[in-house]
């Protein structure tokens, strides 16, 4: 390491770089630190962190604001404490993540469970407890034990730590059959059981919170086991430095409650996108919307969209709370990154009046960018997916579409083949890999149903004031109880 500064100097100089940016969880005194060995000198000489880790939901995929997901996040965080930047190879399985690991590279992060036993590799300190679950199609006999599983046909994913549990039971239980696979993730193995060519599905619970919205025919069963928990793996060459700055690194993170937040962040609820009613949507009409309404009438004008569905786009994103936050850093009533903040001339994302301006005029520019090809209400439904995925995901699905015999100039074709940017073996064949493919499809849904909603008030009261029959002060709630959720 000729021409670098010294490991402790270097570690003094990190803190004192983190102590600016008020980071407190990478605050740990240096007399705890080891000194570099093998792989952690490695890294911190050739100035970046090599993780091997799969392209899902609960790991590492490329969502509509850039790379997210809760392992993700975690690797980022790790290698900003060391100082240095990140790669990542996200083509793996579980089992390819681990053989991989054994061989190259410097960390595997896959949901992978603790195995203490396996050659080659060793693990981190525990992260998250992962509690398998069993799920099962709706419309089945109620499964509620063990001993309801007779009979039905279960698939799980190969390497996950669920197939292990499978195997104790079945040393008390030997009727327990079941088909593992490490080429399938968890949301194919939910969409297997909605379409009938699986009964039921052990997976972890926290994964099924996270995909159940996309697959209301699943149901919950019940708990398999105690829970097994969540390492990352190194490689067991090369000493133990990395390891242990990596259990530092964690350990100062739920210190300061940091891993508790990320857990909540990511698998805390089912889904931000889920439909919140027709009532409490009325209800922000009638309170929030009208200080907003001249902003969206303006903006609409300046664009050419009806202002009640930019207005219904604007609830979507944030409930028309102009100081709304994502966990991501997107901020606003129309929720703008700072990459489109910057490329709208929004300068403030927290003055409604730029938020609104900006986001409309990004929704035409996203569909003034959509191929001529594409036309009428299919286009705006297009245009409205990739505000919320990207323009890059939406063009997978196209080809996707056009790849099943649909039509990709079509919503109704691509909205049946956005769903598959989840399972691997679509996602493996495009350009940006794994999409949350469901949201679009119910992003979409919701601002059509809040539009449908706006146009029906907005008409009602227009006739209402002709007529002179608003009067002041008067509850009118009774306009609204007419109007039923749009499904």
């Amino acid at each position: 390491m000729s021409g670098l500064p010294s490991y402790p100097v270097l570690r003094h100089l990190r803190i004192a770089t983190v102590l600016l940016a008020g980071v407190a969880l990478c605050l740990v005194p240096y007399r705890y630190l080891t000194p570099p060995d093998g792989q952690l000198e490695a890294v911190l000489a050739r100035d970046f962190l090599s993780v091997h880790t799969r392209n899902t939901p609960t790991t590492y995929y490329e969502g509509r604001h850039g790379p997210t997901g809760f392992e993700y996040e975690l690797m980022r965080r790790f290698a900003d404490h060391l100082g240095v930047s990140l790669t990542l190879d996200a083509s793996h399985s579980i089992e390819s993540v681990l053989e991989t690991v054994a061989r190259e590279g410097d960390l595997g992060a896959a949901v992978l469970p603790l195995e203490p036993t396996r050659e080659g590799l060793i693990y981190s300190r525990p992260i998250l407890d992962l509690q398998p679950l069993l799920v099962y199609r709706r419309g089945l006999p109620p499964v509620t034990d063990i001993e309801r599983l007779s009979g039905l046909d279960i698939g799980t994913i190969r390497g996950s730590g669920a197939d292990r549990v499978l195997r104790e039971l079945q040393a008390e239980h030997p009727e327990l059959g079941w088909r593992e696979s490490s080429d399938v993730e968890v949301a194919e193995l939910l969409s297997r059981i909605e379409s009938g060519s699986l009964d039921a599905a052990v997976v972890y619970e926290h994964q099924f919170r996270l995909n159940r919205l996309f697959f209301p025919d699943v149901e919950r069963g019940f708990t398999l086991g105690r829970p097994l928990s969540m390492a990352w793996a190194f490689p067991d060459r090369g000493g133990l430095g990395l390891q242990q700055e990596a259990n530092r690194f964690l350990h100062a993170l739920r210190q300061e409650g940091m891993l508790d937040a990320l857990v909540a962040r990511y698998f805390g609820h089912d889904d931000y996108l889920e439909y919140v009613g027709a009532r409490v949507f009325i209800g922000h009409v009638h309170d929030r919307l009208p200080d907003y309404t001249e902003l969206f009438r303006e903006a609409a004008r300046d664009t050419g969209f009806d202002w009640k569905l930019l207005a219904a786009l604007g609830y979507q994103e944030s409930h028309w709370d102009p100081e709304a936050t994502s966990p991501t850093g997107v901020r606003g009533l129309m929720m703008l990154t700072l990459p489109t903040a910057g490329e709208m001339g929004v300068d403030d994302r927290l003055d409604p009046a730029q938020s609104i301006d900006g986001g409309s005029r990004y929704l035409r520019h996203i569909k003034d960018r959509l191929p001529e090809s594409i036309t009428g209400e299919d286009r705006l439904f297009m245009a409205m997916a990739s505000y919320n995925v990207g323009l890059g995901h939406l063009y997978d699905a196209r080809r996707i579409a056009e790849q099943l015999g649909g039509d990709p100039d079509t919503w109704e074709d691509v909205r049946e083949a956005l769903p598959l940017l989840q399972k691997r073996e679509w996602h493996s064949q495009t350009r940006h890999g794994y999409a949350r493919g469901g949201e679009p499809v119910i992003y979409v849904r919701n601002i059509r149903r809040y539009y449908e909603i706006l146009t029906h008030v907005d008409r009602s009261q227009q006739q209402y004031l002709q007529l002179n029959e608003l009067l002041d002060g008067e509850d009118d709630d009774r306009e609204f109880e007419i109007v039923p959720p749009i499904l």
